[in-house]
């Protein structure tokens, strides 16, 4: 139903067959997910309601991907809100809209965060939040709605773009944001030799990838490496977090956690928590999309008590 993810005008409709059936918005799009190729759709009818469909063929070895629309007329940007800010949504070449429902819980966390900082310190100490794999901005404009400053960097500049302009849609474009394309290693590395720190650090790393420099990424052959040169930037002000996400099949909580505490070392004096990203849809299925791993330090500074982390893992 619209309004139940946090305030997030989305609603899974159904979902079977190899594919999910969602509505944002005004508009409702059908899409791959694999994931589900064996699972009966409950709802058949609902599937007619469909205003775009994004199908991949593979020919050979390549493969072809693209939407189809209901009319055959093309789908211009639209707009969905969440919790006061608004997003532009287009049907990307990807497959993607621009937004990701599932992560709707995290960016209200992420907030929360921010505002808990912001409430305790000094106003002329504005916390920064780094960003990496930004997509459109979700965590980057959650986190300067809170009071942040805040560091985007994504390796496509059209999605660097995107994000400025969801910034700029929600009147946060003169906010302390620098908007930077690059590879995430690299920029990590950067920062550690600048003596940059951040109060929170944010990560929705991508399976595979490649970076603007031609770098290839593999989640878990990289991300370790990340998560260490990542703990290297961390503050050590009260409330310094780190929220790590991941989509990648077989990669689950527990290791996403193991990873992350693995990263922080001496400085893991905090709580994690780990949880499942899912959807439910309104025909009664359920949509696993991966899983949340979050780092929150405890009140006292990080690292003062090495070893004493609580971990909680809620599905």
């Amino acid at each position: 139903m619209a309004g139940t993810l946090a305030g997030l005008d989305h609603a899974l409709l159904d979902l079977g067959e190899g594919r999910r059936l969602e509505r944002f918005g005004a508009v409702t799009v059908d899409r791959p997910w694999p994931a589900v190729e064996r699972l009966p759709r409950r709802d058949p009818g609902a599937w007619r309601s469909a205003d775009a469909r994004f199908e991949r063929a593979t020919e050979g070895q390549v493969t072809h991907a693209g939407w189809t629309t209901s009319d055959g007329r093309p789908i211009e940007p639209w707009i969905v809100a969440e919790d006061g800010l608004r997003y532009e949504l287009r049907l990307a070449p990807s497959g993607q809209v621009g937004l990701f429902p599932e992560q709707a819980a995290n960016r209200a966390w992420l907030g929360r965060q921010v505002a808990e900082i912001v409430q305790g310190a000094d106003p002329a100490d504005r916390p920064s939040v780094l960003n990496l794999f930004a997509y459109t901005g979700g965590g980057t404009l959650a986190a300067v709605s809170a009071g942040a400053a805040a560091t985007h960097v994504d390796a496509a500049r059209a999605s660097v773009a995107w994000a400025r302009h969801n910034a700029d849609l929600n009147g946060l474009g003169d906010r302390p944001i620098r908007w930077i394309a690059d590879d995430a290693i690299t920029f990590v590395r950067r920062e550690g030799r600048r003596g940059r720190r951040y109060a929170g650090i944010v990560l929705d790393p991508p399976t595979y990838g490649h970076g603007p420099d031609g770098r290839d990424w593999r989640l878990e052959r990289d991300l370790p490496a990340l998560l260490a040169a990542c703990a290297s930037l961390l503050s050590t002000q009260a409330g310094t977090f780190v929220l790590l996400t991941a989509h990648t099949p077989g990669v689950d909580g527990d290791r996403l956690d193991d990873w992350l505490l693995d990263a922080l070392g001496s400085r893991r004096d905090g709580r994690t928590d780990v949880q499942v990203l899912s959807l439910e849809s309104e025909s009664g299925g359920r949509l696993a999309l991966g899983w949340s791993a979050s780092w929150l330090a405890h009140g006292t500074a990080v690292g003062s008590a090495p070893n004493a982390c609580a971990t909680v893992r809620r599905a």
